[in-house]
């Protein structure tokens, strides 16, 4: 399977997806940070850069086209301008590049809050630009911390398969709930010496975790925040640790949101703080890509006379 990663950030998705034997046709980012991370991890996958130029690019095919277009115009926390923000029609770009390389199946991330934008038009919009173009479509809010990471992270995730929705909605959806999962997938494990929850044992860490509350901290069940670019200069989390408090470290950035050790390391720690929080959670897109490659396998199983 070959994939187009788009607004690819510092690329979740060839972190997620690197066990299925899966290959990058190219990705497609324009944010120097972000940038520079992916010339250090994958230097022969080319950076087309900016998404809106998708009419000049000269690709092979590809059989997914994956991206998270920027969430602020739809966020709660942004000035949800929608469409009308510059940011917003970057999903129509989106669809404009599923139009034009036609792969059999496409992966879409934002915030919740795109499925209210505007009165929900604006998702309309955005689902029905990709449902002329010829695919089916399933979609879902999916919380990272059902998916091995202690924190709540709640993302809507659209997923197509060209000419058919039922391929799609078989990737999303399955018989038992997402909150039933038990602790292999990742729960938060307990201190037995105080009852208190510490982070999850996938941060590696021993240090218990709050939520800072005004001048205040309260004792919070072992999760973090919805990390965010912005909580580098106003952490809203703070972790106890030698008997004092101290915000997230970029390491532990990196584990809340599934990436190997030091995988942004830089000298400025801002730069890590933003790409961390504006990137795609691991486990749920490696979770999706397994669902993906399910899928394929049983669609070439029934092809095979």
């Amino acid at each position: 399977m070959r994939y187009l990663s788009v607004c690819s950030g510092i690329e979740a998705a060839t972190v997620a997806w690197k066990n299925l034997g899966w290959k990058a046709e190219a990705y497609s980012e324009i944010e120097p940070f972000p940038a520079s991370i992916l010339a250090r991890h994958y230097p022969e996958t080319p950076n087309l850069g900016d998404i809106t130029e998708y009419e000049k690019w000269k690709i092979g095919s590809i059989d997914i086209l994956v991206g998270g277009t920027p969430c602020q115009s739809f966020s709660t926390a942004g000035g949800r301008d929608g469409m009308d923000d510059p940011r917003g029609r970057l999903a129509l770009a989106f669809s404009g590049i599923a139009a034009r390389f036609l792969p059999r199946w496409i992966v879409w991330e934002n915030v919740p809050g795109v499925l209210s934008s505007n009165g929900g038009k604006d998702f309309a919009a955005f689902i029905e630009s990709l449902v002329k173009f010829g695919y089916g479509l399933s979609w879902r809010v999916l919380d990272a911390q059902y998916f091995g990471v202690p924190q709540n992270r709640r993302r809507i995730f659209i997923v197509g398969h060209l000419g058919n929705y039922r391929p799609a909605a078989e990737v999303l959806f399955e018989s038992e709930s997402m909150r039933g999962l038990s602790k292999s997938h990742g729960e938060t494990s307990q201190d037995k010496s105080d009852g208190t929850t510490t982070i999850d044992r996938s941060t590696q860490s021993n240090c218990k975790i709050f939520r800072q509350l005004r001048t205040n901290c309260y004792r919070d069940d072992g999760r973090s925040s919805t990390l965010a670019a912005r909580d580098y200069k106003s952490p809203r989390d703070l972790v106890l640790s030698n008997g004092r408090l101290r915000k997230l470290t970029p390491r532990e950035y990196e584990r809340l949101m599934g990436f190997p050790d030091d995988y942004t390391l830089s000298k400025y720690d801002g730069p890590r703080y933003k790409a961390l929080g504006n990137s795609m959670a691991v486990p749920v897109m490696r979770w999706i890509g397994e669902r993906i490659q399910m899928v394929e396998n049983i669609i070439m199983d029934k092809e095979v006379p």
